[in-house]
C-alpha cells in the first residue's frame, strides 16, 4: 500500500462517517481507527442492508449465521461499540426487544456495557424482529450484527 490509498482510505472514513476500518491487501494488514484519546462517541448502531444470500458457502457467510426466514430485504442492527451485549435493564427485568416484535425509531432494543458504562442502543429504523443474532451477557465486536429486522 502506499500514501495516496491511505488518504484514499482516511477520506472514505471521514465521507462515511467511520471510526474504524481495516483493509487487508497484497498480504499488508492496516488497521486504521478514530478516536485514539479515549474521547470516543458513537452515534448509534451501525445499519447494513443483506439481501437474500445464496448457498454457496464463502468466509463471511460461515463467520454469521444463514437464515432461511430471510426475506429479499433485511436489515441488520450492528454493534456501535465493543462490549457486553444485555437484552434487559437488570437480570429480572423483561427485555427489550423480542424476535417477532416490531420496533420503533428511537427505541431501545439493547445495552452494551463498555468500561462500566451501559450504553442503550436505540433502533433507528421501523421494523420487525426477525431473528437477535447474540446471546445475553455475550461480548460483541465493533460492527458485529446483533439484530435481523424486516423493514417496516
Amino acid at each position: 500500500m502506499n500514501i495516496k490509498e491511505i488518504k484514499e482510505m482516511l477520506n472514505l472514513m471521514n465521507e462515511n462517517g467511520l471510526v474504524e476500518l481495516e483493509i487487508e491487501k497484497d498480504g499488508t494488514r492496516i488497521k486504521l481507527k478514530r478516536g485514539a484519546s479515549g474521547n470516543e462517541s458513537f452515534s448509534g448502531p451501525i445499519i447494513m442492508e443483506r439481501h437474500a444470500q445464496s448457498t454457496e458457502t464463502d468466509v463471511r457467510k460461515v463467520a454469521e449465521p444463514v437464515n432461511e426466514r430471510v426475506s429479499t430485504k433485511t436489515v441488520e442492527i450492528r454493534a456501535p461499540m465493543v462490549g457486553t451485549f444485555y437484552r434487559a435493564p437488570a437480570p429480572e427485568a423483561p427485555p427489550y426487544a423480542e424476535v417477532g416484535q416490531t420496533i420503533e425509531p428511537g427505541q431501545v432494543i439493547c445495552i452494551i456495557e463498555a468500561m462500566k458504562l451501559m450504553n442503550e442502543i436505540k433502533s433507528e429504523i421501523k421494523g420487525k424482529i426477525l431473528e437477535i443474532l447474540v446471546d445475553n451477557a455475550e461480548p460483541v465486536e465493533f460492527g458485529q450484527p446483533m439484530f435481523l429486522i424486516e423493514p417496516l
